[in-house]
């Protein structure tokens, strides 16, 4: 038995994948397994898996009809033995000394359940770019924060022991942030750790952007605060959310955030509503801030919407948090030429903190203002 089983879901991954496994077979440790489903592949992924595996015994196959990360994680998690499972996608690297570094610290550090790293940023061609992917203190989530803070691991650098993760019942249909529901359970079986070590390299694809990235921000957002409230739930004993299997189709067929919103909170008391509309919309802000989507006119209509009602149920720090978000957001909106869309997410209350954001944003140079939204996102054929 190994110590480690690195999963992999593979999705169209065959232009990356082969890089991926080189580095995973050029670890400074040997004791490891590989675990890659190909979750129904139409490039050349299969061929490439197939050429690795023969190539490596310590590399396993298993083809599946399309079914989506969720189900491939969790296929691939039931065929995981070993006490440790580190993560890493189709088209991430890692450095030689990741499986062991990792592995040591668990080892060393018995409270630990995961753990996460640092990571370089890499363009699709595999270009190191400029800048570094730093998680926070997981310890400081807050699931009550709106939007919450969350106890994020960069996912393709996660290492669990397999106890735990079993323990929790692996992922839940969480779109877009299968990740952070996770992690806010795992935290109910020991601590979380992100290690400053920079150990890998995270690929970046600003070519894939597409037209549905707007739509797909919107169900991240709204997900990933329905883990939080998911977690709130857990802690005062109530009865869990339920996340099924369909309800990805069902937000992308409501389409605009107010309709997924609604759909998502039926039934809902109205605190936990209120919760629920208030941080998805604060999430949303927060993605479209430096990821390569904008808020369309329904978003901005509905962010003034809630803008409205005013932020009274919340912390003078959290509110003013908020506050800023929506000016900052409708400033560089308002910059871009959307200047009626933007005047619809401002209250008259926050009129005053508005317009000196947009008059300095307007006299800033295009390309240092471009600069200032760091654009770029990960996008990997699952979102």
């Amino acid at each position: 038995m190994a110590a480690v089983d690195v999963l992999i879901p593979v999705y169209n991954a065959g232009k990356t994948v082969r890089q991926t496994l080189d580095s995973v077979r050029s670890q400074t440790m040997a004791d490891f397994r590989v675990i890659v489903i190909d979750d129904g592949s139409t490039d050349n992924s299969a061929a490439v898996l197939a050429e690795m595996a023969a190539r490596d015994s310590r590399i396993e196959v298993h083809r599946q009809p399309n079914s989506g990360i969720v189900d491939a994680l969790n296929v691939g998690l039931r065929r995981c033995t070993a006490e440790f499972i580190a993560r890493l996608d189709g088209d991430d690297l890692c450095f030689p000394n990741r499986l062991e570094v990792q592995l040591d610290y668990l080892r060393g550090h018995p409270g630990v359940v995961a753990v996460g790293a640092a990571a370089r940023h890499i363009d699709a061609d595999g270009v190191p770019l400029s800048t570094v992917a730093r998680m926070g203190d997981p310890e400081l989530a807050n699931p009550y924060y709106v939007p919450s803070s969350e106890p994020y691991i960069i996912h393709p650098f996660l290492m669990v022991r397999r106890a735990a993760i079993e323990a929790v019942g692996g992922y839940r249909y969480v779109y877009h942030a299968e990740d952070t529901d996770l992690y806010w359970r795992l935290r109910n079986r020991g601590r979380l750790v992100n290690l400053k070590e920079i150990l890998g390299d995270y690929r970046m694809h600003a070519e894939s952007i597409s037209g549905t990235s707007i739509l797909n921000g919107r169900v991240s957002a709204l997900s990933s605060q329905l883990a939080s409230l998911s977690e709130q739930r857990r802690q005062r004993g109530a009865t869990d959310l339920v996340f099924r299997k369909e309800s990805l189709a069902a937000y992308k067929h409501a389409g605009t955030l107010a309709a997924m919103v609604e759909l998502a909170a039926d039934g809902m008391e109205d605190s936990e509503r209120r919760y629920l509309t208030q941080a998805t919309v604060g999430k949303l802000l927060e993605l479209a801030a430096y990821r390569p989507f904008e808020l369309d006119t329904l978003d901005c209509e509905y962010v003034g919407e809630v803008a409205r009602r005013g932020f009274g149920n919340l912390t003078a720090e959290n509110a003013g948090v908020l506050n800023r978000r929506i000016c900052g957001s409708a400033a560089r909106i308002a910059t871009s030429g959307r200047t009626r869309d933007a005047l619809k997410m401002i209250p008259a209350r926050l009129m005053p903190s508005f317009a000196p954001r947009y008059v300095s944003r307007a006299m800033l140079p295009a390309s240092l203002s471009r600069r200032l939204r760091r654009k770029g996102t990960r996008e990997s054929p699952y979102t």
